[in-house]
């Protein structure tokens, strides 16, 4: 499944999987609005072996085959 990842201007960390290049008619507007400017920084071809840095690929392909788009979010910190 080709793949395309952008990632928020706005926000370090938070990226946005899609199917489809630079289109977010899938993405609800208040999500978009979270994100701000998105950049795109990669295409690839994804498969369900694929290895990711921060994310299973397995969920990655459920979520845009259902949504249309996948949220990769910020690492959570740890209160000490």
């Amino acid at each position: 499944m080709q793949c395309f990842i952008h990632k928020s201007l706005k926000k370090e960390f938070l990226y946005l999987y899609t199917v489809s290049k630079d289109d977010f008619t899938a993405i609800p507007e208040a999500l978009l609005t979270q994100f701000g400017k998105l950049e795109l920084v990669m295409e690839i071809e994804l498969t369900e072996d694929r290895k990711l840095a921060k994310e299973d690929a397995s969920k990655v392909i459920s979520s845009l085959k259902t949504q249309g788009y996948f949220v990769q979010l910020p690492p959570t910190t740890k209160a000490s």
